[in-house]
């Protein structure tokens, strides 16, 4: 499922290409530092750290690789449900449709393959 990298990032990481190196490494060693969460478990509190932070962007980012990960869309779905009662109602719908940006398509590959 790969998705191209929006335009923003990639002037980003044109214009400040040490910058960028550094937040990817940070980023795979603190999803890689040991502890008890397995892959499953730390791509969907990824999710929800997005979702509770309401970055559209994050929760796109974090659902495409819970997704490339194995989590499924039904698991990934319920972390917004879970959001309701933390976050409130028009948080977690707007977080649902971001979900949904990057699950649809998705589904509507699959159905054609069917």
């Amino acid at each position: 499922m790969p998705k191209s990298i929006p335009d923003p990032i990639k002037r980003f990481q044109k214009n400040y290409p040490q910058v960028w190196d550094a937040f990817t490494a940070l980023g795979s060693a603190c999803h890689d530092a040991e502890g008890p969460l397995d892959e499953k478990a730390r791509r969907l509190v990824k999710v929800a750290l997005a979702i509770g932070a309401r970055h559209e962007g994050a929760v796109h980012s974090a659902t495409r690789r819970a997704k490339e990960s194995g989590v499924s869309a039904e698991e990934i779905r319920q972390v917004a449900v879970l959001a309701i009662t933390t976050i409130g109602w028009p948080a977690s719908l707007a977080a649902m449709t971001w979900i949904d940006d990057e699950l649809l398509p998705l589904e509507k590959k699959k159905k054609k393959k069917n």
